[in-house]
């Protein structure tokens, strides 16, 4: 049996609700479109915690908005640069599942399908409300006969679809609830990128930070090999805002403690230490997630360099301008991360990396000795693997080696990789 995707848009596949964007766009001019936003904005919580029927929502919403087509135009440009990020970067997920991709939102077709169709969602994959315009293109309603526009509208429509396979079901809000309490549907994923609602966290089958979860869960092709919301990202000490606000927007799990606990020790994935903290020998050598340690300040103080090398772990400093470090440090660990850079490391050889689209991307940290790289690219040629580019730098005893492939590739492949003699750490960036 084939899987279906069922998918939300309104705060799922965008970061907003389009009629709330709407409504900021066609009230631009009116007196009153500060009491009219915050009405618009009650009757969509309203309907996505289940608190009021969909219809009656929906109604209240159209009637406020005053908009006509010219700020449907407006809307769908401004929707296209705020679609979520995890739905963003995994572009190819749609393209292999074209036929079983569907977007179903209780929004209009005017503003989804030309966010959508850019992802290969396919026109007749789309199922949402349609508008009612006068003759003079204002807005006026929409089509009551479309079951998406009543309470469980959802639920009506996958009953008169009759799909033949397995359903799962993405979203934010109670409609998509609904389909798993109806039965329809074989789980329902809470997405929680961008808004977090209780009364649907509560009743999912999974609650998902991202899209990359959700592949990553159900074991999908995807963007990056590990969704970044699983990487737990310790900030330890006196760091300003600023830095756990850009680590956060990027998707990392974030935690900010006086001190770095032990329950964390083996859990911790980024640390990030303010200039009074220093972490003992012992709870490093026991770190054995930890993939980066930025330091506000200088490193020398506060950690063992030897101990950061044997285990892999690349750490990043900056004493010579404590002004940007808050900034500066979050974002070089988060370029380590994302992308596998190594610039401006205290401990690594300093590596820039092109970012490269359609490949997969294998990071190998060894120690620094003869032969190795023909032991690396050795199993390469054994597993007729294609690869498109490699970097290689070393660093005193660190040597940093850095692969990009294309094409399927066996599991095994990894197993051998990471039992070359000298390997000290291996990881799949995406």
């Amino acid at each position: 049996m084939k899987n279906y995707y069922i998918i939300d848009f309104d705060s799922t596949f965008t970061q907003v609700e389009a009629l709330d964007e709407l409504a900021k766009i066609s009230l631009e001019h009116h007196p009153d479109r500060e009491q009219i936003y915050l009405e618009i904005e009650r009757y969509t919580n309203l309907a996505m915690e289940g608190k009021l029927s969909f219809r009656e929502a929906l109604s209240g919403r159209v009637q406020l908005l005053q908009a006509n087509r010219s700020h449907l135009d407006k809307l769908i440009i401004h929707l296209k640069k705020k679609v979520s990020t995890s739905f963003s970067r995994n572009r190819e997920f749609f393209k292999k599942n074209a036929d079983t991709a569907w977007i179903v939102s209780g929004g209009f077709k005017e503003f989804i399908t030309p966010v959508v169709v850019p992802y290969n969602i396919k026109i007749e994959n789309i199922y949402a409300n349609t508008f009612r315009f006068d003759e003079h293109d204002n807005i006026i309603g929409f089509d009551e006969t479309n079951p998406l526009s009543d309470e469980g509208g959802k639920v009506k429509l996958l009953q008169e679809l009759k799909i033949d396979g397995t359903i799962y079901g993405i979203g934010d809000g109670y409609s998509d609830f609904q389909l798993k309490e109806s039965g329809l549907i074989q789980k329902f994923f809470a997405f929680t990128e961008n808004i977090s609602r209780k009364t649907v966290t509560e009743k999912a089958d999974f609650i998902t930070p991202s899209f990359d979860e959700f592949l990553y869960v159900n074991d999908l092709p995807r963007a990056i090999s590990y969704p970044k919301n699983r990487i737990l990202c310790l900030i330890v000490g006196d760091v300003p805002e600023i830095a756990a606000h850009i680590l956060k927007r990027d998707g990392f799990s974030i935690r900010t403690k006086d001190t770095f606990e032990e329950k964390y020790t083996k859990d911790v994935g980024m640390l990030l230490l303010g200039k009074d903290v220093t972490v003992s020998e012992e709870q490093l050598s026991r770190a054995d997630k930890l993939k980066t340690i930025g330091v506000l300040g200088d490193a020398k103080n506060h950690l063992n360099k030897e101990v950061c090398n044997a285990k892999g772990i690349v750490v990043f400093d900056d004493k010579k301008d404590k002004k940007r470090n808050a900034e500066y440090i979050p974002r070089r660990m988060a370029d380590f991360i994302n992308n596998g850079d190594t610039y401006m490391s205290r401990n690594f050889p300093n590596l820039l990396l092109p970012k490269v689209k359609d490949v997969t991307r294998l990071l190998h940290i060894h120690k620094n000795v003869p032969g190795i790289m023909a032991q690396i690219n050795q199993v390469y040629a054994q597993n007729d693997i294609n690869i498109i580019s490699q970097f290689l730098m070393t660093k005193a005893d660190i040597g940093y080696a850095v692969t990009d492939i294309r094409g399927e590739y066996d599991r095994d492949l990894i197993k051998q990789l990471k039992k070359v003699q000298n390997t000290i750490k291996f990881r799949i960036l995406y």
